[in-house]
């Protein structure tokens, strides 16, 4: 009884690493795919990358810069955001024309005064994770309008929460 119990239990771990094998090959395909997803809009986009470890870092030396939030402003912007960002609402699709429709009624116009007037300024641009396709659209957006030093912050609010740095509630 003993040895049939130690065999159930040898193809109980065998199995269970084959499985767990399997489950990382699959995992990867889907990783892969975000990275390229992220390589290609940021190719497109003409902007920088940037990670939650450096953006901290630059916060900690109180570099000048503005932070924009593009996820929606009460279903997540009010619940938790970056400590000093601002909100500014982008879809999730390519926004390939300015569309009022898609940004809360904001308009181009909106944008550059939230951005500001200095095109040298470091602006950091976020959504929620790295399939969000928000901060893509607001960092090529201000690159379009004529913005050098744009860098996206690909994890978002989750990589932000994820490394336990603080967060801001409400407006």
């Amino acid at each position: 009884m003993k040895k049939l119990c130690l065999t159930i239990l040898a193809c109980a771990v065998l199995l269970g690493g084959c499985l767990g094998a399997e489950d990382k090959f699959a995992r990867e395909v889907t990783k892969e795919a975000e990275a390229v997803k992220l390589a290609k809009e940021t190719v497109r986009g003409g902007y920088e990358l940037i990670t939650v470890t450096e953006l901290k870092a630059l916060m900690d030396k109180n570099t000048d810069m503005t932070i924009i939030d593009t996820m929606p402003y009460e279903a997540s912007y009010q619940k938790g955001h970056i400590p000093g960002a601002l909100q500014f609402l982008f879809p999730i699709k390519p926004m390939e024309t300015w569309d009022t429709n898609e940004t809360a009624g904001k308009s181009q116009e909106d944008f550059l005064r939230m951005l500001g007037p200095d095109k040298d300024k470091l602006l950091v641009i976020y959504c929620g994770f790295v399939k969000c396709g928000r901060s893509d659209n607001g960092a090529a957006w201000a690159k379009k309008l004529g913005y050098t030093n744009v860098q996206r912050l690909p994890g978002g609010i989750f990589a932000w929460r994820g490394a336990e740095y603080p967060v801001e509630s409400g407006s």
